[in-house]
C-alpha cells in the first residue's frame, strides 16, 4: 500500500525516535544490577524520544500544535488548527524492567476535541517487532503493508480480551475492588484475559484481530488517540462504559468487534453490579 503524506510523516518521526529507544533498551538490562539510575535512564530515553518526534513533526507541519505526555500542550498557530497527540514510550514500566513490549503512538487531530475535533490519522510503532499499525479517517487500517480487520468471533466463550490492571498510585481501594469484579466477570465467561502493559498496542492488536476486545479506565488522550481510530477503521467499535462515543474525552475505553461489543459491555456492567 502507498502511504499518504500524513502517514509518512508519522512513520518517519516514530521510526527516528525508535532508533534511540531500541539502542537504550539494550542498556536497560545492564542497569538492572542496580536500582540506582534505572528510572532516570528510562525517563531520559522517554524525553529524548519525544524531542525527536516533535522536531520531525514540526519540520513537516510547522503550524500544528502538540499534546504530549512529557512536554505538555503547545497550541497550534491558528486557534482551531490541528495538533499532534504524542506518547513517545507507551509501556514505560515494561521498558524499565527490560520487557520488550512497548510502543510509540502518534495521532493527528483536526482541531481541539472540545470544539468537535476528530482524530484524522494515527500510527503506532512497535519497534521490537518492526510492526507499524496505522489508519486515516475513512481509509481503513493497516499493519505494515496489509489491511487489518478486527476479529470475526461471535461467541464470548471463544474470545480473548486485554486490559490494564490498576497498580499502586492508580486509583483508590474502591476503584481496585470494582476492577477486580469486572475482571472476574470477564474471566468467568471468556477464553481469557491478557495484561501486557501497553494500551496503544492493546488497541492495535484488537484492530489486528489478535484480541477480540480491550477495556481500561482512566487512560490519557495520548495513550489511546491513535489506537481508537485504528480500531474503528479496522471495523471495530469503541465506546466508554456507558456505550457513548466519549472514550477520548473520558479515558474510559471499551473496544471490540461489532458483534460482541454489546455483550462485552453487559459483562463488564454485570461485574460491577455484583459488588
Amino acid at each position: 500500500m502507498t502511504q499518504s503524506a500524513l502517514i509518512n510523516v508519522i512513520f518517519r518521526a516514530a521510526e527516528k525516535a525508535a532508533r534511540g529507544l531500541v539502542r537504550d533498551f539494550g542498556e536497560v538490562e545492564n542497569l538492572q544490577i542496580s536500582r540506582k539510575g534505572v528510572a532516570d535512564f528510562v525517563s531520559n530515553a522517554d524525553t529524548d524520544a519525544e524531542k525527536i518526534i516533535v522536531r520531525e513533526l514540526s519540520r513537516a507541519r510547522p503550524d500544528w500544535g502538540f499534546i504530549m505526555e512529557e512536554g505538555g500542550v503547545i497550541p497550534p498557530t491558528e486557534k482551531d488548527g490541528p495538533s499532534w497527540v504524542i506518547d513517545p514510550l507507551d509501556g514505560t514500566t515494561n521498558y524499565l524492567h527490560g520487557i520488550p513490549h512497548f510502543s510509540i503512538s502518534i495521532a493527528a487531530i483536526d482541531k481541539p476535541l472540545k470544539d468537535g475535533g476528530k482524530v484524522i490519522a494515527g500510527g503506532i510503532l512497535d519497534p521490537i517487532r518492526n510492526e507499524f499499525f496505522f489508519a486515516e479517517q475513512g481509509k481503513g487500517a493497516f499493519l505494515n503493508d496489509r489491511r487489518m480487520r478486527v476479529s470475526g468471533r461471535r461467541s464470548m466463550p471463544d474470545c480473548l480480551f486485554a486490559t490494564g490492571i490498576p497498580f499502586m498510585g492508580r486509583g483508590d481501594a474502591e476503584f481496585h475492588a470494582s476492577f477486580q469484579q469486572e475482571l472476574g466477570a470477564v474471566m468467568a465467561e471468556t477464553s481469557g484475559v491478557r495484561r501486557l502493559g501497553s494500551a496503544a498496542l492493546d488497541l492495535a492488536w484488537v484492530a489486528a484481530g489478535r484480541y477480540d476486545g480491550f477495556w481500561e479506565h482512566g487512560l490519557s488522550l495520548w495513550d489511546i488517540a491513535a489506537g481508537v481510530l485504528i480500531v474503528r477503521e479496522a471495523g471495530g467499535f469503541v465506546s466508554d462504559f456507558a456505550s457513548r462515543d466519549r472514550a477520548l474525552a473520558s479515558g474510559d475505553v471499551v473496544a471490540a468487534n461489532g458483534v460482541i461489543h454489546g455483550d462485552f459491555l453487559k459483562l463488564l456492567r454485570k461485574g460491577r453490579q455484583n459488588r
